[in-house]
């Protein structure tokens, strides 16, 4: 290894953190990333940035060369190639002398006060990871794990398995004192493998979700939108499961973690449209290897956690009833949802009141059939009075029940948990909730917007077509809102009390938006919201 900026060098003593990037012929997004570390608020004396080539040759090493010229805080490792970012970042580890590590990709770039917000979290709470907020660019991602600051989080408790990346900040000491590491070398899932011996290891795991801090940007033929090799892939991910039951025993929290790999690196890939479209050949080398891994390391504790769907895929996949799995598949894949308006008014104090109809179908008839059974103590269906009653789904394609678990197809739990909401879609893509609720009946949905409440008086939202989400006995869809024009013809103007002037109307395509008064209507829109203050004064007398 060797290493250019040496005259660069930075004192051990008030250097906070090094970011760590693992480097390989980077294109043009690189240069945001540098951007990026340059608008940092924490001062450059504090932080040094190692970008550690792993062999990329010219013009990459010319490139970095450039970068560290101008930088006194920069230092470049010279690396022979290894074809993965696990040995980069190794080293990157073993060169650093901050009393942190932040581990940047080279296509992604941190928020201008990220370096200075992770550090103090972390001396504030002598956190040995900290999780910094992560923004998705042009990926979702998930949000509980956000949804607030957690000082001291816990595996198993807190939603901390939703983030499995290395974008973390690590005390240096911690990671160097555990023997922490990357697996090096072409390994799949090597940043849940570090990520999970780090969780196992750490005193205090603290998640910070105030400040937005990595930027994670989604790049065409990414190695996570590859399709994956059945028989490389699952030894890599039976390692990470080797770490998980290494570190606990047998029981609710193991079940628990080993559930998030099992529903998002198994179960995922045999479910709906992904399920139906492999090669016939493809699909049956997947379950040549994923059956007996279900079989061996998912026992029923893990099962219990999971949603209908998923729980029909289990049971399945443990059954080995490939059929049945590609029929399911098929079943899910021709899901159709739809969502239209039957009926719409406004009241007098502004609200808007909309219902709504909801059919879910398969090949023209109704998709999810419910059937409630009474059942006996011992679960054997019974006419008997004050016997258990549940409700099971009854329209899914198996070829039997016989061989699967006895209440595999009751759906209680999954239906007191749907919802149908309803969102507006922005101009900027996001999606903004207006109302919703749990369902009695899917035919008509009653549901209720308070453009006062949903729009602050300095919002310059025009509106934008509604999105309806639905979750139904654990299945979700994302559908528009249709309508046919003479039903919301009998709307008729919103009242003073909504504020600014709104409308629904249907567009050709019969998707219905929500059309908001801006930058004029200003005067209703104080109006409303002074008298609805005036109303709640008096009520209050």
């Amino acid at each position: 290894m060797s290493a250019s900026g040496e005259n660069n060098a930075l004192p051990a003593d008030g250097l906070r953190v090094s970011v760590v990037v693992p480097v390989f012929r980077p294109g043009p997004s690189f240069d945001a990333l540098i951007a990026s570390l340059d608008r940092q608020s924490l001062a450059p004396a504090a932080f040094e940035v190692l970008l550690c080539d792993d062999g990329s040759g010219e013009p990459t090493g010319a490139r970095l060369a450039e970068v560290a010229r101008t930088r006194p805080n920069v230092r470049v490792l010279s690396l022979p190639h290894s074809g993965w970012p696990g040995m980069p970042r190794n080293h990157g580890v073993d060169a650093a002398r901050g009393t942190y590590v932040q581990f940047v990709d080279q296509d992604d770039y941190l928020f201008d006060t990220a370096l200075e917000a992770l550090c103090d979290y972390a001396d504030a709470n002598a956190s040995d990871v900290v999780v910094g907020k992560e923004v998705g660019i042009g990926r979702p991602l998930p949000s509980r794990i956000f949804r607030h600051d957690i000082p001291d989080a816990k595996l198993g408790t807190d939603p901390l398995l939703e983030m499995l990346t290395p974008h973390k900040l690590f005390r240096t000491a911690f990671l160097r004192e555990n023997g922490i590491r990357f697996p090096e070398g072409r390994v799949r899932l090597e940043d849940h493998l570090f990520v999970m011996q780090a969780y196992f290891a750490a005193s205090t795991i603290s998640v910070l979700a105030s400040v937005p801090c990595y930027a994670w940007v989604k790049e065409p033929g990414s190695a996570s939108s590859a399709r994956i090799d059945p028989e490389t892939y699952f030894p890599h991910l039976e390692t990470v499961l080797d770490v998980v039951e290494a570190h606990t025993e047998p029981g609710r929290l193991r079940d628990r973690l080993l559930r998030h790999w099992f529903r998002g690196k198994i179960l995922k890939r045999v479910a709906g449209r992904r399920m139906v479209k492999y090669p016939d050949d493809y699909r049956e080398r997947l379950l040549d290897v994923v059956t007996p891994l279900v079989q061996r390391r998912f026992g029923p504790g893990v099962d219990s956690g999971l949603g209908f769907p998923n729980r029909i895929r289990a049971a399945l996949l443990r059954a080995d009833r490939r059929a049945d799995l590609v029929a399911l598949a098929g079943f899910e894949a021709g899901l159709t949802c739809r969502a239209v308006v039957t009926a719409a008014r406004w009241s007098r104090g502004g609200g808007l009141y909309l219902t709504l109809r909801v059919d879910i179908t398969h090949d023209g008839r109704e998709a999810l059939v419910l059937e409630t059974v009474v059942t006996d103590a011992s679960g054997t269906a019974s006419s008997a009075s004050g016997q258990k009653k549940s409700t099971r789904l009854t329209s899914l394609p198996l070829s039997s029940v016989d061989g699967l678990p006895a209440d595999l197809l009751v759906v209680d739990r999954e239906l007191r948990n749907d919802r149908v909401d309803v969102f507006l879609r922005e101009e900027t893509g996001d999606d903004r909730h207006l109302a919703g609720r749990r369902p009695r009946d899917l035919a008509a949905v009653a549901v209720s917007i308070d453009p006062l409440k949903v729009f602050d008086a300095q919002d310059d939202s025009r509106g934008g077509r509604l999105i309806v989400k639905v979750r139904r006995a654990g299945w979700t869809f994302e559908v528009p809102l249709h309508a046919e024009p003479a039903t919301l013809a009998r709307l008729g103007r919103s009242p003073m009390l909504a504020g600014r002037p709104c409308a629904l109307v249907a567009a050709d395509d019969g998707v219905v938006e929500l059309r908001r008064e801006w930058p004029s209507g200003r005067m209703k829109d104080a109006a409303g919201r002074a008298i609805r203050r005036l109303r709640k004064a008096v009520r209050r007398r």
